[in-house]
């Protein structure tokens, strides 16, 4: 499993999927997070993180990116 330089604290666990090698999830909030701590401001952040990671492809071993999903509720 490929995984980033620097950003093992921000992995959230492997995705296992049938006829596919397992891959690396990080925790999308977890990186922009560390981003900030290294000096960017929260839109620097982010922009860095959907040009420079989300942005890369290299091989069927690129991570993919962890974000909370939240149903809607009906009442």
């Amino acid at each position: 499993m490929l995984q980033m330089d620097g950003y093992d604290d921000c992995i959230a666990g492997v995705c296992t999927r049938f006829g596919s090698m397992p891959i690396l999830i990080y925790d999308r909030s977890k990186v922009i997070r560390r981003l900030e701590s290294d000096g960017m401001s929260r839109d620097d952040a982010e922009e860095h993180f959907e040009f420079n990671m989300l942005g890369s492809w290299v091989g069927e071993d690129t991570p993919a990116f962890l974000e909370p999903y939240v149903a809607e509720r009906s009442e």
